[in-house]
């Protein structure tokens, strides 16, 4: 993930929406007795740090999952590999 998406996902002052989402009741009970035994302040935020960790793992899988494919596709297209070790150290020093 990039510096700056995480940067802005981590400003708690960042705009919120209303959902609805049915749940199993046990779900919510085992929720609600977690979240302050991991030093959240309900059951929400702690369902919302679920959420969170979730979508940043895929997000993250998902960006890899691209670039291995624009490093084969670049292989494929005759760049060698001391090209694309050089681009993609040049790519991770900021």
């Amino acid at each position: 993930m990039k510096v700056d998406t995480l940067k802005q996902r981590l400003n708690r002052d960042r705009p919120m929406t209303t959902i609805t989402i049915r749940m199993p009741e046990d779900v919510i009970a085992d929720l609600k007795h977690l979240a302050p035994l991991l030093g959240f302040s309900g059951y929400q935020p702690l369902a919302r740090a679920y959420i969170g960790q979730g979508l940043r793992a895929d997000l993250e899988r998902l960006e890899a999952d691209t670039l291995s494919a624009l490093i084969a596709s670049l292989k494929r297209q005759g760049v060698s590999d001391d090209v694309l070790h050089k681009a993609l150290g040049e790519a991770t020093q900021r």
